[in-house]
Formats: structure tokens, sequence, C-alpha cells
């Protein structure tokens, strides 16, 4: 892309407790579906990072797991990708509900916004959901806590004032020329969005039966002639999770893997052919070897990688 004098790029952070609608807004503001979502606290495990071009600029969006008191290694790993990027962005989204009460994971994450300083926008998600009369007041309830540079009230799902949003994050971007080239969406690998888009429709079609304790690897992915071949498995921590996953006569196994494959025949614009297994590995979130193979590895988000 030619540099323009004009032109603006660099790098914004979303952060905000689990479930605020991190993953929703990204999606939207890029226009199509990288990160996967799900009505479950803590769904995005990595740092995903993705690329909104525009003739003004280039933003490229990271966005993090939900900032929440871990309980386990896996846990740490998603607390710290989120908590690393803040040093490391031009611009911090801080994404909350529309509410007046503060509690204590919001208090955490402006404590550690008050040490930071990177400008700041808050973000009020799903105001799809209240009173437009009652949204001044949220603001005004949130903006006594911080100096913010910009409060913008948006709703990520139904695409309520995201136009907005995206002109107060040029503001504040520097002048310089784009670090990807117009086509690049994403800097994912394909397989792991693969791996993603799976997980999701899992953890949608399980509902509360299973816990947060399922991975997706894939363990192969070819393409042969017009056809992607791809098999992957599903870890899980317990005996018992398997069979449920696996579903009376392989019944849910088949559902969970009907529902992901159009999904990813779109993405890669060809016909899938889609194999799942179902393993067990006991406590698997709490190992340092496990969690480096499903691509949780602590020291990817101590060193920015």
């Amino acid at each position: 892309m030619t540099e323009k004098p004009s032109y603006k790029s660099g790098f914004v952070t979303l952060i905000g407790r689990s479930n605020v609608g991190k993953s929703t807004l990204m999606n939207r503001l890029i226009g199509q579906k990288i990160a996967i979502t799900s009505n479950k606290p803590q769904t995005t495990r990595n740092r995903i990072q993705t690329v909104l071009t525009l003739e003004e600029g280039q933003i490229v969006f990271l966005d993090t797991p939900g900032i929440h008191k871990a309980r386990n290694k896996l846990g740490d790993y998603m607390v710290s990708a989120a908590e690393h990027t803040l040093e490391q962005v031009d611009v911090i989204l801080w994404l909350v509900e529309p509410t007046d009460y503060i509690g204590a994971g919001e208090q955490h994450i402006i404590e550690r916004l008050r040490r930071v300083k990177t400008p700041v926008i808050l973000v009020i998600n799903k105001t799809d959901t209240v009173k437009k009369e009652e949204i001044l007041h949220f603001i005004d309830t949130y903006r006594r806590e911080l100096d913010f540079q910009e409060i913008v009230p948006v709703s990520a799902l139904k695409g309520h004032n995201t136009d907005e949003l995206v002109k107060c994050i040029l503001k504040y971007l520097p002048y310089g020329p784009a670090f990807y080239d117009e086509d690049t969406v994403t800097d994912q690998p394909m397989r792991q969005i693969v791996a993603e888009l799976i997980r999701e429709k899992s953890l949608r079609l399980l509902e509360d039966e299973i816990p947060h304790g399922i991975a997706v690897t894939i363990e192969s992915m070819q393409e042969k002639g017009k056809i992607c071949h791809i098999e992957a498995t599903i870890i899980c921590e317990r005996d018992s999770h398997k069979g449920i996953i696996i579903g009376k006569g392989g019944t849910m196994l088949k559902k969970i893997g009907s529902t992901a494959r159009p999904e990813i025949e779109k993405m890669l614009e060809m016909q899938v052919n889609l194999k799942l297994w179902v393993k067990v590995k006991k406590d698997w979130r709490d190992s340092d070897f496990l969690l480096k193979n499903y691509g949780y590895n602590p020291k990817d988000v101590m060193s920015g990688e």
C-alpha cells in the first residue's frame, strides 16, 4: 500500500471482563467472523489479531481473553495475555456492559488502567438491551472513575454506533504506513481458526453439560482436489465428559461436525470432509506441557508474540 502523509496506523486492544462482547465487536468492526463467540464466559483464550484497512488508515485489533480471577494455569495464561497487551498498543478499548454498578472485576481493571499512559476509550456495549435515556446515566457512572479519552455507547450485536467508534479510534492513532497489505484480515493460522470454530460449536451445543475444560487440536488438514480433508480431536478432562461429547450412538459428535462444517467451508471456499475424535486428558488446564501442545504458551505472552 502506498504511504500517504495523512495515513494513520496502529494497534488497538480490546479488554474487559468475560462475556462483555469483545469478540462480537471485533468481528463486527472487521466485517467478518474471526473470533469465536458463545454465551459462556472466557470463550476467547488466545490473543487474536485482526486487521481493518480503510482509506484513512489501518487499525490492528487485538482481541484478548476476558480479565477474570484465574483458577488454573490456563486461567493464568488468559489473564496474562489480556493484561500484557496494555503496554504494547496505541489505544485501549475497555468494553463494559450498560450498568451503574461497578463491581470488583471492573475495579480491578480500573486500577490497572490508572497505571498506563495509553489512551483509553470506554465502550459501553449492549446498548440495545437498555432504554436510550438510561445510557447517559451509565456514562456518568464510569466518567467519575477514570479520565477516558472518549466514551462511546455501541451495540456490537446490532452494529449501532460502531462507525463512530472507528472514527474515535483513528483520532488517537499515530501517522504512519500500513503494517499489513490491504487484503490481510488476521494473523491467525487457518488451522487455528478451524480449531476455534469447532470449539465454538462444541460450547454452544453442549450448553451447560460440559464446563470449559475442552480444547480442539487439528491432527491433519489436507487439500485433495476440490475437497479439504480435516481430522480434529476434541480434548476433554474426564471420561464422563467424553461420553457426553460423543452422545448416544455418536449423535452429539455428528451434530458438532455438521454444525461446524458449513462455516469452515465458507471460510475455506471449498468442500470439507470433517472427521472428529474425542480424547481424555485429565487436568490438561493445569499442565504446562499440554497447555503448550494445545497452543496456549505462557512464553508467547511474555515475549509479546
